[in-house]
């Protein structure tokens, strides 16, 4: 089955590291897990049918019934999930993993640059008036965020926030040109680790404590040093940056999660709603 093994190479691309993965409910199918509008892949040489050529496709024809489904793929699904979870939304945090794909390499880092892109061009953008917020509803602040602020040391928290905003800066400027207010940050919902000093033949250095994800190891590490701009060949000749997953900490039923930067987040985007 063509379709199956078309899914099963996304899985793999997304194992991989990669993120643009198209189409997106191949991999996250949930409810439509096994549906027909979830059952197609890249016809060979399509290009040089032509578009009206493949208009006039019987829907009965492999070519035709792959027209079929991935329309529907388009109409109904996504443009359904935009209309039924974006339409009315006002405000909006984009989350970003700059450290997985600094661990995956340059193809997978890439990629997320231009899954970026293209995310940041399915949304309207733009200042609320109250004509527009009847009759064209737009995003009137932006927060972008980098995740897993607790698994670098507090020194690269800087770095971090640097190299997000290099990966979106096109977006940024095209937001920018609309007028509404945009921040940009690093944060960590639940912080998973505890950041300290530790002594290496003398010298002292930033280190993270935790438990590995994995197998709840104990860890006291340094990840490395998170580069502040887009990083080019020599970084990736030489990268010493290696980020390991920590699972959460036990913590008290009567005590708050901890967390890095989530009452600044929620400042950002909803404070002025709460006053």
């Amino acid at each position: 089955d063509i379709a199956a093994a078309w899914t099963d190479y996304l899985h793999h691309c997304k194992q991989q590291g990669l993120h643009f993965i198209q189409p997106g409910r191949f991999v996250l199918p949930g409810d439509m897990a096994g549906a027909p509008a979830l059952q197609f892949f890249p016809w060979p040489d399509v290009d040089t049918w032509g578009e009206s050529k493949l208009a006039q496709a019987d829907k009965h024809t492999n070519a035709g019934m792959l027209r079929e489904r991935f329309n529907y793929y388009c109409e109904k699904v996504v443009k359904g999930f935009y209309k039924n979870h974006f339409l009315r939304f006002d405000r909006q945090i984009v989350l970003v993993d700059c450290l997985q794909p600094l661990n995956s390499g340059p193809q997978a880092f890439n990629d997320m640059r231009l899954a970026l892109t293209q995310l940041m061009q399915s949304f309207h953008y733009g200042q609320r008036t109250l004509f527009r917020r009847l009759f064209s509803p737009v995003i009137d602040k932006l927060l972008f965020a980098a995740t897993k602020a607790d698994h670098v040391t507090i020194d690269q928290h800087a770095n971090m926030v640097s190299l997000l905003q290099q990966l979106i800066q096109d977006a940024w400027q095209n937001a920018a040109f609309e007028g509404i207010s945009m921040d940009c940050l690093g944060l960590a919902s639940v912080q998973a680790t505890t950041s300290g000093i530790i002594d290496v033949n003398g010298e002292k250095i930033p280190a993270l404590r935790g438990n590995r994800l994995s197998d709840g190891a104990p860890l006291t590490v340094y990840p490395g040093e998170v580069p502040a701009r887009l990083p080019g060949q020599a970084f990736w000749d030489k990268q010493g940056f290696q980020f390991e997953a920590f699972r959460p900490q036990v913590m008290d039923v009567d005590k708050p999660l901890p967390h890095i930067r989530l009452d600044a987040a929620l400042e950002f985007l909803i404070g002025d709603k709460l006053r």
